[in-house]
Order: C-alpha cells, then structure tokens, then sequence
C-alpha cells in the first residue's frame, strides 16, 4: 500500500514533513506507520487492543492506512464513517482487504475459513462506500483501495 499512498500524498501540495498520518488498527508490531516515517512522513499509530488511544481518534489526517483489518470489524460503516470524520478535506483513506471478484470466487474464497473475518466487500460495495461518505476513489488494486475525501 506505501507507494501507491506516497504517491496520493505528493498531492497534497504539502511538505512531508507537515504530512500526519495515522494507521489503523496497526497490531502488535507496527510496520506503515516504520515505512512513512523512514519516507519523512508523520504517522501515529491506533489499535483497539495494541495501541489503545482513543484520542488519536479525534484528531485530524491527512491520510489513515488500514491493512488486513476491515475483515474483522462488527460495524463496519461505524468506523468508516468514525474514519472519514478523522480525515482532512482532501485527505487520503487507504483499506488493504481482499474482495472477491464473483459469488463462485466467494464460494471457495479462503478468506471464509477464518473465524474473524466477518466483514466482506466487494469493489460495488466500496462504490456504494464512496458515494455515500462523499469519497473518491482515487486508486484500486487486487486488495487495496485508496479513497479521497471531498466533502469539507
């Protein structure tokens, strides 16, 4: 997710250094959060069970990375919409989750085996993600997708 993200970020007509990130849902061992700050960018880091700060949640970013976690969430659109709040205009919301292309793909996907993944999207639902929080989607891959902010 780092190059496609740096490359939304240069876009921000601002200085890495006055670029602030946050990841979340970063786990036991932080890693993007490693990988911006090596590139000069700020990035925080927010887990519910590793990196507990609520308060990171109410501040604002220019961009929030979320890898292989979105799977796992029971409300969904509640942090979506708690994320898209966190964002500046113009800022940067990047996911990393597989999708399924069709519903024989989603038959035998192995995301379906694990017990924690009990979220599941699909590119039309993160269509219907964007239109609805006023997100343009700026970039897509295989498992990630980065979506842009353009409402104030």
């Amino acid at each position: 997710m780092k190059q496609p993200m740096l490359q939304q970020l240069a876009l921000l007509n601002k200085p890495k250094d006055k670029i602030k990130g946050l990841d979340f849902g970063c786990g036991p061992g932080p890693t993007l959060s490693l990988m911006f700050e090596e590139a000069g960018i700020c990035c925080t880091n927010y887990d519910l069970y590793f990196a507990n700060h609520p308060t990171k949640l109410q501040e604002q970013y220019d961009f929030i990375v979320s890898t292989e976690v979105f799977e796992h969430l029971a409300q969904p659109a509640a942090v979506i919409s708690q994320l898209v709040s966190c964002l500046k205009p113009q800022g940067v919301l990047g996911i990393m989750t597989q999708r399924p292309t069709s519903l024989v793909a989603f038959q035998t996907w192995r995301y379906l085996v694990d017990p924690t993944h009990i979220s599941f999207f699909s590119e039309v639902c993160f269509n219907w993600l964007a239109k609805h929080w006023q997100l343009e989607q700026v970039y897509l891959s295989k498992d990630v997708i980065l979506l842009r902010r353009i409402a104030n």
